[in-house]
């Protein structure tokens, strides 16, 4: 939120901005040719320049010499020398440069240039003086702008003086607000220019001393002083930091209090505000910054004290403060980096209620927050179990009797436990205690008058990633599902299975997660609480059917992600079972037998209306088989029939089709032409006839010629396209026989005037048309688009590339290659052409590939990239093309190059024939790792990197950095893929397809050379060596995350059948599990979940962890999936409980209490406003103090101020208390008061082994005031008597009792 204080800089003239402008103007090198005179001219107007500025300067320096010889007051005098002294030295500084300027002057005189070549890359002759000059003027712009620096931390000194003004006034109250708005301007004006100087120049931040500027600025911070000014103090305070260190000498500065003062001001006092908080945020920024390696695993705590802290959450805290969503966010920041300040300010507290009931939008971000500090035992230790983050389940778990406009609350808190449960942190913390969390939200489903249940069963559909087709709607509409058809068309439905065809082949890291959820929910009880839905009513609702979808698709997908044992306990459903036998009771057989029904139909219909992969295949033995079997019978009579129709029957066909009658396409009989092209005209007879005979053919085929302008001008409409296709259809016929062949080669004119067509756009021919044929309009537009079609029809054949060479339609297509701004031209070429013939169409190809325009060269690129996914077999030319791609002097080229390769390199043939090209990737870096890697899996591909080198260099780095950034890649995948807000069209989603990433080790391990030069290298060894050392590291996160690097390197070597040796040579498998089940630190616990996943992707390593109790999930087959659950849940998902930490303030907090009677009451009073229950009277008690004049030195003292300051920033007070309590004083804070409030922290502060008397702890204060004597006084001795009388009052006062009063009424003893 831009500022006046920022807007007021702009506009500020001063003499650094006149330096910068001087600067500016000085001779720059240049390479143009030597002009003497042109330069003479130059060097006379700069130096013109330069002599006005100094022109100026010298008359500012002037007028202020005459200023100071006038009778002036203090302040006009300490600007007048302020500017006096600037003025001086920029007068220095010009004078400088107006010489160095005239020595240049002379050296052009006498013919010499300061900077003429020759030619490219000689070295100015006087290059080095030159850059002397240039450091020298470096220098002194330095010293300069520091010596400005000064000046203004002098000029505010100065203002800060008492003003004595010899000369008589009229009016002393006047003088005063004016020398005192004067004051403030100047000192705005100062701390803005002092500001641009540390804005220009970063060297002078690190030159300026702190301690001094904060000493200029204090009298800026008064309250005697405008919003403004203490706006500017805060902005120029917070552009004096650049490190740790000066944030730590600013925490010992004394602006505690005035800190603490700014952010309890009301939203009249915005802009002051927003710079203290900008202040705090900066702090913030400078601590968390790492310094080097070390400090990034060191704990780190912010410089700011718990005064300010707690100030600084009540504004979070307020709900209609302006920087209320900022102050959480930052909160949020200061919880991971020191959560101790945090808690011993109130933070965490207040950060938990507002991601119970705070906004909304900053929810997500809270969550994630406190996941992190759960990720570690040091930090989670200031939470309590069992209370503290449960509070973001209460929208759920308390929703009952808040009726349906608490949803949207609902809502936004489902989404909040969806990103907590998809983290290892949050599904381990809900866990603890018997999974007591998961429990309480899974019991929301039994409350039968809770309206708002289907939010929470949608969360479960989100939370299990099922994705509801389109006819789940009819379904839980209670709609037959029979009568439904298939709602897209075929070829939709075959895309869309060529696109998950991949996917469904393997089961992916979220579905390992996902089969650990289904877990932990069916054992809280998730189907027993379904069945309960479905209890409630036999007729059915949408809810109860929505509940049994919701049933039949996690018993779907536990038969897919979880061992066969523990699914089918799923899938057993006793107690639907159980219903539908209870032959006692009718409505729960009703119940039971109506939900059986429902998820049998369900999977029925599932399996028919989304075939799966396996029956995306025709098979032969389909229902569907015998109709296509019939049409191609059908076709193949027909075809028959008409190659043998007599003579009479085929004139009348001529003629039936009209193209003899009549030149209007739209009366001819489409149907009866197409029977005749497909039929009849194959038979070279025939063909001859309509050719020679009856000119059928010539009539035809002058439809088509482009310059007819009758097929090229129809719309490009459906209705349309027929003729098209009709187009394509006749080329063949006619190819067919040699006669057709020969009628096309010289009878007609359809070649030649598509080829002049082309010609129009030739620049090399100049023959160029207005409105040629090929237009972008008509190609977009008309079925002028179909000639590049029929073209393609000819390239299918080898007579037709003849006609094609004939007619020199490969030289224009040369040619319209080279045109810059037509490439949809070439890419409708190289759309329609055929490849299969070697020739021509593969050179055009191959020009389009190394096209001069980025945008062609790309389409090529996806072009071919199609004809290799759909080549059956591997073409060995298409795929030495794709590698010439990869050297691409674009990137985007090469990547989708490289993404194409990695694609067709999944099938193993051609692996080895891209391997057995031996192509060169150094140059790719890190695009063509993952490519390279899948050479490394082929015997023949490892053998040619490793003496390549590649295999060394790559294992090195492996091993130091890349093993590192593999757990990176891997947990931000996972992060995106779960959280609530991913969109699946992510890059970073995308680019990783959730199938376990390649890694090196593990694709090394696949080859037996591979095994050997692992083993020779002795990198597992060592990587066994470290887990076992540091498997149960907890507080480290460098070694944490060199742990999860190593887990997942040992995880993808086991996943190999010749990688698993090496976990049993080491015996590391007992490790790992032991980490699973005991490491303190969730998210390490799922690395080794993930790992043991890989490790059971083999039969052996199955095998040896069934073992230990680990269950692997197998396929119909019996082969592994990839997919390892422990049988015994309880023992992984659960932590250890902990004592939460003792949260201590800041040392040695108590006071002395006071000894006069009014000072304790207005402290009793005021520690009384931070009970919510006698707050109201305790604010009416103060008021009243604060009329009587009896209080009024209490409300004056300094002392007083500081135990009220000491109460606030001890104890939680809301925002509007604390303005009230300052608003209570009459003292006004500026720098004296600071100084006496810091000796009140002195001579105040309770020793450590004081204890309080009997006296003052058996005094009790009324929150109501004392009743005290007309005559009472405010002396000392009078206030001893009345303390003596109210401890005599109170201690014979009958203790109030709590107990309740007990009546019976109506009866008499």
């Amino acid at each position: 939120m831009p500022t006046s204080i920022d807007q007021e800089n702009s506009g500020i003239t001063h003499p650094a901005n006149v330096s910068s402008s001087s600067k500016s103007t000085g001779l720059e090198p240049t390479n143009q040719l030597y002009d003497p005179e042109a330069t003479n001219r130059d060097y006379d107007d700069q130096l013109d320049t330069l002599n006005a500025l100094l022109e100026r300067e010298n008359r500012i320096k002037e007028g202020a010499e005459r200023f100071l010889k006038l009778p002036l007051n203090e302040t006009m005098r300490l600007q007048v020398e302020s500017e006096l002294e600037m003025a001086t030295g920029e007068i220095e500084s010009l004078t400088r440069k107006i010489e160095l300027e005239t020595s240049r002057g002379r050296r052009r005189k006498n013919g010499i240039p300061l900077n003429r070549r020759k030619f490219a890359g000689q070295v100015p002759p006087v290059g080095v003086r030159f850059r002397a000059d240039s450091d020298d003027r470096d220098r002194d712009d330095f010293r300069t702008t520091l010596a400005q620096a000064n000046a203004c931390i002098k000029s505010l000194n100065s203002l800060s003086r008492p003003i004595t003004s010899p000369l008589p006034v009229p009016s002393p109250s006047s003088t005063s607000n004016i020398s005192a708005t004067d004051n403030d301007r100047s000192r705005v004006d100062i701390m803005n220019r002092f500001v641009s100087i540390l804005q220009r120049n970063l060297r002078v931040r690190y030159e300026t001393n702190l301690p001094e500027v904060i000493q200029a600025i204090i009298p800026a911070l008064s309250d005697r002083c405008s919003m403004r000014c203490r706006a500017a103090a805060y902005r120029l305070v917070r552009h004096a930091l650049v490190d740790s260190n000066s944030a730590e000498e600013l925490h010992k500065q004394p602006l505690e209090w005035f800190i603490v003062k700014s952010l309890a001001r009301d939203n009249k006092h915005a802009i002051e505000r927003e710079q203290v908080i900008k202040l705090i945020r900066t702090i913030v920024d400078i601590v968390s910054e790492p310094r080097d390696r070390r400090s990034i695993t060191a704990t780190k705590t912010i410089p700011l004290s718990e005064p300010i802290m707690r100030a600084f959450v009540a504004v979070a805290e307020h709900a209609e403060d302006p920087f209320r969503p900022i102050c959480i966010q930052t909160l949020a920041e200061m919880v991971l980096i020191d959560i101790d300040l945090v808690a011993r300010s109130g933070g965490i507290r207040f950060l938990l209620h507002a991601l119970g009931e705070g906004p909304v939008e900053v929810g997500p971000i809270l969550a994630a927050t406190f996941l992190h500090i759960i990720d570690s035992p040091r930090t989670r230790a200031y939470l309590h179990l069992g209370t503290d983050l449960e509070i973001a389940l209460s929208a759920i778990t308390d929703a009952y009797g808040k009726g349906a406009d608490h949803a949207d609350r609902m809502r936004s808190c489902t989404k909040i436990i969806q990103l907590m449960l998809r983290t290892w942190s949050g599904l381990m913390y809900f866990c603890l205690g018997d999974q007591h969390a998961i429990k309480s939200i899974i019991d929301t489903l039994r409350i039968p008058s809770l309206e708002t249940r289907e939010i929470v069963l949608d969360m479960f559909f989100d939370l299990f990633n099922i994705k509801a087709p389109q006819w789940y709607k009819t379904f839980i509409d209670g709609r037959r599902l029979t009568m439904y058809r298939k709602p897209r068309a075929f070829a939709d439905q075959l895309t869309d299975q060529k696109l998950t065809e991949k996917a469904s082949e393997t089961l992916k890291l979220t579905d390992q997660y996902i089969a650990l959820l289904v877990l932990v929910f069916t054992d809280a009880g998730l189907i027993d609480a379904l069945t309960a839905m479905l209890e409630e009513c036999t007729t059915g609702s949408n809810l109860s059917r929505k509940a049994t979808l919701l049933m039949a698709e996690v018993m779907r997908m536990a038969n897919r992600v979880l061992p066969l044992g523990v699914a089918a306990k799923i899938q057993a459903v006793p107690r639907v079972f159980n219903l539908a036998a209870d032959y006692n009771r009718g409505e729960h057989r009703i119940v039971g037998t109506s939900a059986l029904s429902a998820i049998d139909s369900f999977n029925r219909n599932r399996l028919r209306l989304q075939p799966s992969v396996r029956n995306a295949r025709p098979r032969a033995n389909s229902s569907e088989d015998a109709v296509r079997r019939g049409q191609r019978q059908v076709e193949q009579v027909k075809i028959k029939m008409g190659m043998q129709m007599d003579d009479k029957t085929f004139q009348s066909s001529l003629l039936e089709t009209q193209v003899m009658l009549t030149k209007d396409s739209a009366k001819w009989n489409f149907e009866m032409l197409q029977e005749l092209i497909e039929g009849p005209l194959l038979n070279p007879k025939r063909l001859e006839e309509a050719i020679k005979v009856a000119r059928f053919m010539r009539r035809l085929l002058s439809f088509f010629h482009p310059f007819t302008h009758r097929f090229s001008d129809l719309p490009r409409k459906q209705p349309n396209v027929r003729w098209v296709r009709l187009g394509c259809s006749l080329l063949t016929t006619l190819l067919a026989s040699p006669d057709g062949i020969r009628f096309l080669a010289s009878e007609d004119d359809l070649l030649k005037q598509i080829v002049k067509c082309f010609a129009q756009l030739d620049p090399f021919n100049g023959t160029s048309e207005s409105d040629p044929i090929f237009s972008k309009y008509r190609l977009s537009e008309t079925l002028t688009y179909g000639y590049f079609e029929m073209l393609g029809t000819l390239s299918k054949h080898a007579e037709g590339i003849e006609l094609m060479e004939k007619f020199k339609f490969f030289t224009a297509f040369y040619h319209l290659s080279e045109l810059r701004d037509r490439e949809d031209l070439i890419t409708a070429v190289i759309t329609n052409l055929d490849y299969t013939i070697d020739g021509h169409p593969r050179i055009v190809l191959s020009k389009a590939l190394t096209s001069s325009d980025v945008r062609t060269r790309l389409y090529a690129t996806n072009h071919l990239g199609d004809l290799i996914r759909d080549s059956v077999t591997p073409v060995a030319w298409t795929l030495r093309l794709l590698l010439t791609q990869i050297y691409d002097q674009a990137p985007e080229v090469c990547e989708l190059a490289i993404q194409f390769l990695e694609e067709a390199c999944d099938a193993m043939e051609i692996l080895q024939l891209v391997v057995e090209m031996q192509p060169t990737m150094d140059h790719l870096g890190e695009i063509g790792h993952p490519l390279l890697l899948k050479f490394m899996s082929t015997p023949m591909g490892f053998r040619y990197l490793y003496s390549a080198g590649y295999i060394d260099r790559e294992m090195d780095m492996w091993f130091h950095d890349r093993n590192i950034h593999y757990v990176v890649e891997v947990e931000i995948f996972l992060s995106k893929v779960f959280s609530s807000e991913a969109v699946e069209d992510d890059e970073d989603v995308l680019a990783f397809d959730g199938v376990v990433p390649p890694h090196f080790y593990g694709e090394m391990s696949k080859t037996e050379l591979g095994c050997q030069v692992l083993s020779e290298k002795g990198h597992f060894s060592e990587f066994s060596h470290f887990v076992k050392q540091h498997g149960l590291e907890s507080e480290d996160p460098e070694l944490i995350l060199k742990l999860k690097s190593i887990l997942w390197a040992m995880g993808n070597v086991g996943a190999t059948e010749g990688g698993l040796p090496f976990l049993e040579e080491e015996e590391i498998i007992p490790a790992i599990l032991d980490i699973a089940e005991h490491s303190l630190i969730p998210s390490v616990r799922g690395t080794c979940f993930f790992v043991l996943g890989l490790i059971s992707s083999t039969s052996q390593g199955a095998e040896i962890l069934d073992d230990y109790r680990w269950e692997a999930t197998l396929s119909p087959l019996g082969v592994p999936t990839g997919l390892c659950i422990p049988l015994d849940l309880n023992k992984f998902i659960s932590l250890p409980a902990w004592d939460p930490v003792g949260i201590r303030g800041d040392g040695d907090s108590r006071l002395i209490p006071p000894t006069s009677h009014t000072d304790l009451e207005v402290i009793s009073a005021i520690e009384n406003l931070s009970n919510t229950v006698i707050a109201n009277a305790a604010s009416r008690s103060l008021a009243r103090m604060k009329s009587r004049p009896e209080y009024r030195s209490a409300f004056s003292s300094p002392s007083v101020f500081f135990r009220a300051l000491h109460t606030v920033s001890t104890q939680r007070y809301r925002l509007p208390v604390r303005r009230y309590i300052f608003d209570l004083f009459t003292t006004e804070l500026d720098g004296e008061l600071v100084l006496e409030l810091s000796a009140c922290a002195d001579s105040l502060r309770a020793p450590p082994t004081f204890k309080q008397s009997e006296a003052h702890i058996s005094r009790v204060v009324s929150m109501f005031g004392l009743k005290h004597t007309r005559g009472t006084s405010e002396s000392d001795d009078e206030d001893d008597d009345m303390d003596d009388v109210v401890d005599e009052t109170v201690n014979d006062t009958v203790m109030i009792t709590l107990c309740p009063v007990s009546r019976i009424i109506g009866f008499d003893n």
